[in-house]
């Protein structure tokens, strides 16, 4: 009898989810949330209202398009955190319902857990190639920026991680004082490829170690921008492609050199690239560079499968099913954790 698995994420501003057969993928429905992009920003009290909206409808139609019942769902796994606690709290409080109406497994699942497993999901019943553990595995993302030796599925280990900002916030940021839409990420990336990376230099953190550090590089910026601003008033639209080049490649330098650190004193044979910014072509790039010099397998995801996604709750639920690790009523949504070592 097959396995189904039933994912639900609200950890921000999406409301997903997916439905898995083992390890295949069934179905994985997105509702993203358009409100914030006037406030530059996710709005917490925004965000929550919108899941209460979303949920029921997105979780019928990834039944429907999986083509299961509700009775034939095996267990419900849910992102537990870290996020924005109303967000959690709409995904947490619908799975403990629907698990206990159901009388099946309730598995709560770490979001960052989730980012790096979904490299491990099959789009159909025929698996693809997989990394082999234990591997490297970069995480970007708008929140968490971490070099993780992955032993396991669960065990976790965290080799370096952001001291202040993420690199995803960075990307915002730039964008923002550049006066582009929210999410910024993409059009940065957009921008980045009409215009020249060498023309400006931005200040980067030099930290002994893996660790990184953002803070510095979005002040430069932004002080940058403030200097010139003030001879030319248009210097952002005369230059705004070489500055979104300039300050993407800061940033991904400051990622791959630090990553190429950690490839050196831990030896593996496989490197992964995880997280929202993942999609970022500049990134993409510079890792298959890396890889390629280094003679690593790597490992990138769907570009459906690197923002905030059901269907990697739903592959962590799977593994934690066949280790019967499940969750109780009575656990508590959290908000801002780093990625543990279990």
């Amino acid at each position: 009898m097959p396995t189904y698995i039933l994912g639900i994420e609200s950890s921000c501003d999406d409301t997903s989810a997916a439905v898995l057969r083992e390890t295949t993928l069934l179905s994985n429905v997105i509702a993203s949330q358009k409100v914030h992009a006037e406030y530059g920003g996710v709005v917490p009290e925004l965000a929550s209202r919108a899941h209460q909206q979303n949920i029921i409808p997105v979780i019928d139609t990834a039944l429907k398009r999986a083509g299961i019942t509700l009775s034939q769902l095996s267990a419900i796994a849910y992102t537990n955190g870290p996020g924005l606690l109303g967000s959690l709290l709409v995904g947490s409080s619908f799975a403990k319902a629907m698990a206990y109406s159901l009388d099946i497994p309730l598995i709560e699942v770490n979001h960052l857990q989730g980012h790096v497993l979904a490299i491990f999901l099959d789009k159909s019943d025929k698996p693809k190639t997989k990394p082999q553990f234990p591997f490297l595995c970069l995480t970007v993302s708008g929140g968490h920026t971490q070099i993780l030796k992955v032993h396991d599925y669960f065990d976790m280990e965290i080799i370096g991680t952001t001291i202040d900002d993420a690199a995803g916030e960075a990307f915002d940021k730039a964008a923002k004082i550049l006066g582009l839409p929210y999410p910024g990420g993409p059009y940065i990336d957009k921008l980045a490829q009409q215009g020249n990376p060498e023309k400006y230099k931005f200040a980067t953190a030099h930290l002994p170690g893996f660790d990184f550090s953002f803070s510095g590089l979005k002040t430069s910026f932004l002080y940058f921008i403030r200097d010139n601003l003030k001879d030319n008033p248009n210097f952002i639209e005369e230059n705004k492609a070489d500055l979104a080049a300039s300050m993407q490649h800061c940033i991904i330098k400051s990622l791959t050199s630090k990553l190429d650190k950690a490839i050196n004193a831990h030896r593996c044979k496989d490197l992964v690239l995880a997280g929202g910014v993942s999609a970022n072509s500049g990134l993409r790039s510079a890792m298959t560079e890396l890889a390629t010099k280094k003679r690593l397998n790597l490992f990138l995801p769907d570009f459906d499968l690197t923002t905030d996604n059901a269907a990697m709750i739903a592959l962590c639920g799977y593994q934690k099913y066949l280790r019967n690790e499940f969750s109780s009523l009575n656990s508590i949504p959290y908000s801002n954790v780093k990625l543990s070592n279990n």
